[in-house]
Parts: C-alpha cells; sequence; structure tokens
C-alpha cells in the first residue's frame, strides 16, 4: 500500500483523560518560540489540528500533543496541545502523558528513581519529576507556570441561574471558576451533560462580559474552560472542567486546579507548602501544592506543583492520501452534542 504520509501517535492516558502524543510524521510548524507556533496554529493554519482531533480519525473526549523540537536550550522538548476548538498554551493532564510518553518510548533518557524533565510549552517551561522503576513512569510531578486571580466573586449575569460569582484565574490557560452549586447541579458521572452544556453556556457568557489578556503571553486572551469545583467531606476538591463544543474532562485537570490554587492563595485560604487533593467527576486525583510565590507584571501569583499518573496504552499510525475526503475532519452532534457548531 502506498501514502503519501503518515502520522505517529502514542496512546495515552492520565486519570482516564486521553491526550495522545504525536510523536512523528507532522509538518514543522513556523515560529521562533512556542508561543508562535501555537499562535500560527490558531490564526494561520489549522490544518493538523483538525486532522488529528476531529472525526473520522478521533473523537470528541481527547486531545492531541503536538511533540516538537524545544525551542530554548533549557528544554528537553516541546509541545502543544491540539483540542478540537484550537491550540491550548498548556494542559497539566496532557503535560503528564507527554512527559510519560517521552519517558517509556526512550525519547528522553529514563533514569531511576526519578528523571527531571524540562518542557518548553506557550506558556513557559515546566520542569517534570517523574519517578520511575522497571522502565515505567509511575508519576509526574510538575512545577507549572506562576498562577494567578483575575478576578475574585465577579458577578455574571445569567438568563438561566440569574446572577453567580465566578472566579477568574490563570493556571497556564484562564479558567472562570464557578461553585457548582449555584447551577443547582453536583459533580457525579449522571450529571456529565448537563454540566458540559452548562459550562459551555457560562463560557459564553463570559466572553460577552468579561475580558482577560496575560500581562506578558501575546495571543493569551481568552477564558479557555469553565470548571466547576465543590467540596468534598475529607477536604478535597471535586473538579469539572468544560471544553468545546460540550465535554467534560475526566482527569482532575491540573491547570484548572492551579487556577483553583490561585484563586485560594489570592484570598489567604493557603500559603506556601499548603496542598489539596483534586478528584474528578469520576474520582481520579491529583495532588495541587503551592511551592512558591512570585509575581506576573507585579500580580501576586502562586507557583503551583501537580502531581499524577499517565499511562501509555498502545500506539498507532494514522495514514495520509492526498484523495482522502475528510481531510478536515467533521464532528456530528449525536456525539459532539448540540454546541458542535461552535467549532471552527
Amino acid at each position: 500500500m502506498h501514502f503519501d504520509k503518515t502520522l505517529e501517535l502514542l496512546l495515552v492516558h492520565c486519570q482516564g483523560e486521553l491526550g495522545h502524543v504525536l510523536v512523528n510524521g507532522a509538518p514543522e510548524v513556523p515560529g521562533a518560540t512556542m508561543l508562535d507556533k501555537m499562535n500560527h496554529i490558531n490564526t494561520v493554519d489549522a490544518s493538523l489540528r483538525r486532522f488529528v482531533t476531529f472525526e473520522p480519525r478521533a473523537n470528541v473526549a481527547m486531545s492531541v500533543n503536538l511533540l516538537v523540537a524545544p525551542t530554548r536550550d533549557d528544554a528537553d522538548a516541546g509541545f502543544i496541545v491540539l483540542q478540537a476548538d484550537r491550540a491550548h498554551p498548556m494542559s497539566g493532564s496532557n503535560c503528564i502523558c507527554v512527559v510519560t510518553a517521552l519517558l517509556e518510548s526512550g525519547r528522553v533518557r529514563m533514569q531511576e528513581p526519578e528523571t527531571i524533565v524540562r518542557l518548553d510549552t506557550p506558556a513557559g517551561l515546566i520542569v517534570a519529576r517523574a519517578t520511575c522503576e522497571n522502565g515505567r513512569c509511575l508519576g509526574v510531578s510538575l512545577d507549572n507556570v506562576p498562577s494567578f486571580a483575575e478576578l475574585l466573586d465577579h458577578e455574571l449575569d445569567t438568563p438561566k441561574w440569574g446572577r453567580i460569582k465566578v472566579d477568574v484565574a490563570f493556571g497556564g490557560v484562564y479558567y472562570g471558576l464557578v461553585d457548582v452549586g449555584q447551577i443547582g447541579l453536583t459533580i457525579e458521572p449522571d450529571s456529565a451533560r448537563e454540566l458540559a452544556e452548562a459550562g459551555i453556556e457560562l463560557k459564553h457568557l463570559l466572553a460577552a462580559q468579561v475580558g482577560v489578556k496575560h500581562p506578558t503571553l501575546p495571543g493569551i486572551d481568552e477564558i479557555a474552560y469553565v470548571m466547576f469545583r465543590d467540596m468534598e467531606p475529607d477536604g478535597a476538591i471535586r473538579t469539572c472542567t468544560t471544553l468545546e463544543p460540550g465535554r467534560v474532562d475526566r482527569s482532575p485537570c491540573g491547570t484548572g486546579s492551579s487556577a483553583n490554587l490561585a484563586s485560594l492563595y489570592a484570598r489567604g485560604l493557603i500559603s506556601v507548602g499548603d496542598g489539596r487533593t483534586s478528584r474528578s467527576i469520576i474520582g481520579g486525583e491529583f495532588r495541587v501544592e503551592a511551592i512558591g510565590e512570585t509575581k506576573v507584571a507585579g500580580r501576586k501569583a502562586v507557583i503551583p506543583r501537580v502531581t499524577g499518573r499517565g499511562y501509555v496504552y498502545g500506539r498507532t499510525e494514522l495514514r495520509v492520501s492526498n484523495d482522502e475526503p475528510f481531510v478536515a475532519g467533521f464532528a456530528l452532534s449525536d456525539t459532539w452534542g448540540p454546541q458542535v457548531g461552535l467549532l471552527k
């Protein structure tokens, strides 16, 4: 069989959230920095993103991480998160998937009992510490980028739930953080569809009423996700991040948990050295700790450490032919939900 091009992906999940890693075959993306490359994908050429994140090669509940050579000397590798709506600058669960894939495939040399991997991302340098044994990656701790609160208890007018309060914070991307009781739901598997649709509705209301712009990272200028949260009896924080066109994150969400940590830090509810457990809608857990404090363009910020585990469960090869009828991909509302028309 003859094919014009092939792409090699390692199949990985982190606490149930699929974060496949595109390791070979991708075209070079222009840009002097990883942020430049992400912005090129988002504003100039989305063809690769669409090819690997839409049907018939993908499904709604997954991401693909584009592995590229780092653009900075202090990094071992670089990656960009590709999702159906756009390319994103950072994701905790996807970062854990990338570190696990790099080590278990031998692309970065594994050292036991711990390997340090430095990743170049559009949001900045991520330092990962992987616990390793017998050729396996048993856990990954990410020192995330500085995270900060933009707004606390911002009042948002909604047609369905009246006026609710939202925290807006940056944890690698911008989040709207909503206490789930305000919309009359609980974070449990049976509520996943209702939570997904509510989260997308709130995201668009936030876009209309709240503007954000990262002070040092051009192009990071939207609230990417709404994350619902609730307090568990044991002190853990139950999380549910919602993603376009309308689905929920299966993992506890590392960047969302970092944004939530920043909101707690801004309120004085945690200090450096404190931590919280983030628990997903299906019960997966991350440990999130405040390991330092800093400032971002004069804003008080916290440095989060997120710890979780990823699993490489296979590999696949995508074959591309020039006469293939669905190179741009497609999505249907039967599985992608009623908001599928919002995707570009």
